[in-house]
Formats: structure tokens, C-alpha cells, sequence
């Protein structure tokens, strides 16, 4: 009986520990496979291509590129350039626009039908430059006399010259009048019409100053050169026969440009009531702008 007991005893630890045997040889079976899946996401993890960095997240230290010529300005035919220095330079326009319709085309102070005003101008600063394509010295001064082609203009008479000035005053201080009412007219001259208004002594001296500050170039050189009187005699010709040799009669000294002296004379007015103004407007107009 002993033996049997014995017997079955060391049976029954035998069976139990090969079952133990087998759960500890699953158990580190499955934690060999958990360990490698975690292995192979980091390997992936790992081997997963980076994004670029957004825009946002990089840092420009690129110095921005200014043109040289945004700060220039050219007279009429000409165009900024920059140099092989790096310096901005205004040079002739190279060519010009081909103009097609007979409404681009212009009569020149030579009584010549150009194509352009772009043309014009182009030749005036090959002159002035003294370029080769230069047709002649009397083209260093030519200027737009009117649109369109030349025709044959009637003569102005000694009596329609002589109340030229007259009209002429009375024609500025209108259109003054009608930009003021229109509220075209910049601050301080506005304040000149105002005055013009109520101070009969001032109406003809204030148009006639306003009209000469609006036509000199900017910055101002107390002077106005025939080409600069383009918008007076461009849209009065066709109305006004006179307005040309008027204004030729205002270049006293023929030398083509008019001061301010001479545009008082030329209009008849006091020389002492012609202030120069046009500077100390451009200023106030330049830091009216700034505000």
C-alpha cells in the first residue's frame, strides 16, 4: 500500500510540473513576439521620412532686394537704368511703342507731325544727350504744340494778342474756381482760391501763381520750361489760336524757359505781388502727405 502511495504521489508532481513547464515556455513565447512587435514599430518609427519644415518654421536671413530706380524719377523720355556700378541712371528711352492709330499722332513747335509723344520726347533727350540719332540742335527744345496731325492754325492779330492776357487771367482763376469747387484743389491751394475769392486785389495773382507752382516740376526750379506749359497749350489750341504765340511772347529772354517774373509780365500783373511760392507750397504739400 505504501509503494502504491508512493507510486501515485510522484505521478501526480511529474504531471504537474511538466504543465507548469509548458505555461513558463508559452509565457516567454509570447513575450519574445510582444518584445519583437515593439522592436519593429520603433524600427519604423525610426525609418519614417521627416517632413520639411513649413514655411513658418524657417527663418529668412535673406537681405530683400530694393531697386535701385523706385526711388527715381525720370523726365519724359527717359527711363531709369542701373549702371554696372549698381547706380540708377535715366537714359533715353530705347524705343518707342509702334502707334498705329492717327489719334496717337502729334504736331511738334516745328509744325511736324510726329507719331507719338513718346517719339518727341525721345528725340529731345537724344539731343540733349547728344546721341547720334540726334536729327539736329533745334530738336534739343522741341515739345508738343497739340494732339493730333499739324494743320494750318489762323493768324493771331495784333488786337486778339493784345486782350490775350486778359482772357488768359480770367481763364485761370475759372478753372481754379471750378477745381476748388469740385474739391480737386490741395489744401493750401485752396486756401489761395478762398482768398482770391473774397480779395478782389488777389484773384488774378493767386490763380496766376497757382496755376505757374502746378506746372514747375517737382522739386521746383522756379522755372517753367516750354514743354512744361504742354497742359495750358495743348487743350487750348483748338480753341485758342493765340495761346501758342502767347506763350512764346512769355520767354522774354528766349532762352526756353519762363520765371516767374515773366509769367507776371507776360500776364499783366503787378511783378511785386509774384511771390516765389512754389517751393514753400511743395513743402507743405510733401508734409501734409507725411501726416
Amino acid at each position: 500500500m505504501k509503494f502504491l502511495f508512493y507510486l501515485c504521489t510522484l505521478l501526480v508532481v511529474c504531471l504537474l510540473s511538466e504543465i507548469s513547464g509548458e505555461k513558463v515556455s508559452k509565457h516567454k513565447h509570447t513575450h519574445k513576439k510582444v518584445i519583437s512587435s515593439e522592436s519593429q514599430e520603433e524600427r519604423k518609427e525610426e525609418d519614417a521620412p521627416v517632413a520639411p519644415p513649413s514655411d513658418s518654421d524657417v527663418i529668412d536671413n535673406r537681405v530683400p532686394v530694393v531697386d535701385p530706380c523706385m526711388q527715381v524719377r525720370c523726365g519724359a523720355g527717359r527711363v531709369c537704368q542701373v549702371d554696372e556700378l549698381g547706380e540708377p541712371q535715366c537714359v533715353c528711352i530705347p524705343k518707342c511703342p509702334v502707334e498705329t492709330e492717327s489719334r496717337r499722332k502729334v504736331c511738334s513747335n516745328h509744325n511736324e507731325t510726329w507719331s507719338s509723344d513718346c517719339a518727341i520726347y525721345q528725340q529731345r533727350c537724344l539731343c540733349d544727350k547728344g546721341d547720334p540719332q540726334c536729327k539736329g540742335p533745334q530738336y534739343k527744345h522741341v515739345h508738343i504744340e497739340y494732339y493730333g496731325q499739324c494743320r494750318e492754325m489762323p493768324h493771331c492779330s495784333q488786337e486778339e494778342m493784345a486782350d490775350f492776357p486778359r482772357r488768359m487771367r480770367d481763364w485761370l482763376f475759372n478753372i481754379m474756381r471750378d477745381l476748388a469747387d469740385r474739391q480737386e484743389l490741395t489744401p493750401h491751394y485752396l486756401n489761395m482760391e478762398r482768398e482770391a475769392e473774397s480779395n478782389m486785389t488777389r484773384r488774378w495773382t493767386n490763380a496766376a501763381i497757382w496755376k505757374f507752382c502746378d506746372l514747375d516740376g517737382h522739386p521746383p526750379d522756379r522755372s517753367v520750361s516750354r514743354h512744361e506749359l504742354f497742359p495750358i497749350r495743348a487743350p487750348l489750341m483748338a480753341l485758342e489760336h493765340c495761346i501758342s504765340p502767347f506763350l512764346n511772347s512769355c520767354d522774354a529772354d528766349n532762352n526756353h524757359r519762363i520765371t516767374l517774373k515773366e509769367w507776371a509780365k507776360c500776364l499783366q500783373l503787378e511783378e511785386e505781388e509774384i511771390e516765389h511760392q512754389c517751393e514753400e507750397i511743395a513743402e507743405a504739400e510733401d508734409n501734409s502727405e507725411l501726416q
